[in-house]
């Protein structure tokens, strides 16, 4: 399925490239390890390769996503969790957000940018909106072959404020 070489995304850190496949022991039994270079933050991560189905790895997006984010971005999603208290929506993003799915990502960072916009966000709900908008970033800035300041300016086009 993976193969070195390959760009993937990890849930929770963002846009990466599979450097090798090593062997290690764990639990006394030899274990296949996909071995991701991120993209942002020179930060290496190891996933057990018989995990990354279970911890959400996949593929980057192709390109003709793109406008299936830009509309998720550009709409206003019904929050339909204002009334719960925010670390309680903090939790069910965070939920969201380790699926792995791109739309589910986008609109995790459309309802807090709008929220933003509304009333001031918790500090843990702006670092949860700092921390999606980068994850989204890395992968955008790939699809593009752009960089990092390109493609969070295009996020912040899609979401109408730039």
């Amino acid at each position: 399925m993976f193969s070195v070489g390959d760009r993937v995304v990890y849930p929770m850190h963002g846009a990466a490239r599979i450097e090798a496949i090593e062997e290690r022991i764990y639990d006394e039994k030899p274990t296949q390890y996909l071995v991701l270079s991120m993209f942002l933050g020179n930060m290496k991560v190891r996933v057990p390769l018989c995990n990354s189905d279970k911890v959400g790895l996949r593929p980057i997006i192709p390109k003709s996503r793109m406008k299936d984010i830009r509309k998720v971005l550009g709409t206003e999603v019904v929050n339909n969790l204002k009334s719960i208290t925010w670390n309680r929506r903090f939790t069910i993003y965070i939920d969201k957000m380790k699926t792995g799915d791109v739309i589910d990502l986008a609109e995790v960072i459309s309802i807090l940018a709008r929220q933003d916009r509304e009333k001031r966000l918790s500090t843990g709900e702006r670092r949860l909106l700092g921390n999606a908008r980068q994850i989204l970033a890395s992968e955008i800035m790939i699809v593009q072959d752009s960089n990092i300041e390109a493609a969070e300016s295009w996020i912040d086009k899609a979401l109408n404020i730039a």
